[in-house]
């Protein structure tokens, strides 16, 4: 398909919406629609939110929602809300009702983004995130973008992701179910936090049927443990996409006390049905039998959804098994 160029959809939009009229904003009973949300007034109240894209102006309880961002979509769900649109590819498996639901257009991937099915869809907000912040500008011409999505390459993940659900929260009025969530992760920040003690983590990405160093991409789950990477890994998204070329005996020399591992092959789409389990791919690497992490089985393995999630869910669920199996191998868990 042809790239439609920002300006063609702008205008595009403009008849479409011209032509609609009010239908543009939706039923309260369709996609986009926020349960127990008022109808949209003809001017709605909004809010000045600080994003990763800038100050933005957002309209509170939005009717046609696109959802482009990975860590917020469990969110959104939580809060009772269908898009109009969404990248189908990149959703976890929990959301197949998404993904199956017809009247949910596919905006296609980061990769190949369709711009003109964002047009069609006539949202009053778009959600960005991460993988499609290099369209931000082009997204901003159809509708307010806001991008509230935590940085694996920064400090602050947790506070981040606390800042984003209280923020959704606000914008469509589930400010209680936005306080329970983040409550849910601070009681389990906290329980990894009591059983951390200097212990040393080697983080894993399984990937393409092998393991490689994943710090680049989880090595935020360790930023307020008393955890470290043996490998003392520099934060790269990209890195999850590379072969690093670790060996196994690599890792078995610096004898890690915990293994972290996060599966990205059970997370793809396109590997998820058939790749080999992260848990097999780890009991076949002879050389880490003696290790102390496979001797005290102390592995923690993240939720297969966690890739394309990385939400506040999946974090509150890390950082719960992290808590769990730090304990075990320390004696302290109950």
């Amino acid at each position: 398909m042809p790239r439609v160029t920002p300006a063609v959809l702008v205008s595009a939009l403009a008849l479409t919406l011209a032509g609609c009229g009010a239908t543009a904003q939706g039923g309260s009973d369709g996609p986009g629609a926020v349960s127990g949300a008022a109808p949209s007034p003809a001017a709605p109240a909004t809010i000045t939110v600080a994003a990763n894209n800038g100050t933005v102006e957002v309209p509170t309880r939005p009717q046609r929602v696109v959802a482009l961002d990975n860590s917020s979509f469990e969110t959104l769900e939580a809060f009772g809300i269908t898009p109009v649109a969404a990248p189908k590819q990149l959703l976890p498996e929990n959301l197949g009702e998404w993904a199956r639901n017809g009247d949910i257009l596919d905006v296609g991937t980061h990769r190949e983004p369709k711009l003109e099915v964002v047009a069609q869809a006539q949202p009053d907000l778009i959600i960005g995130g991460k993988r499609f912040a290099k369209v931000t500008p082009d997204l901003q011409k159809l509708a307010p973008v806001l991008d509230l999505a935590p940085s694996t390459e920064k400090d602050g993940y947790v506070d981040a992701l606390k800042k984003q659900t209280q923020t959704l929260g606000e914008i469509f009025g589930k400010q209680a179910e936005a306080t329970q969530l983040i409550t849910a992760l601070d009681r389990s920040v906290e329980a990894a936090v009591k059983e951390s003690s200097g212990q040393r983590a080697f983080l894993a990405n399984h990937n393409g049927g092998r393991l490689d160093n994943g710090a680049g991409r989880i090595g935020v789950l360790l930023q307020p443990l008393k955890v470290t990477d043996v490998f003392e890994t520099k934060a790269d998204n990209a890195s999850v996409h590379q072969d690093s070329g670790l060996a196994p005996e690599t890792v078995a020399q610096k004898n890690p006390d915990v293994l972290i591992v996060m599966d990205r092959d059970a997370a793809v789409s396109s590997t998820r049905d058939t790749a080999t389990p992260a848990s097999q791919t780890v009991a076949a690497q002879k050389a880490w039998a003696g290790t102390t992490f496979m001797k005290n089985d102390a592995i923690v393995y993240l939720a297969d959804n966690f890739y394309v999630t990385e939400g506040i869910q999946a974090y509150t669920d890390a950082y719960t098994k992290i808590a769990d199996v730090l304990g075990k191998s320390t004696g302290t868990s109950s």
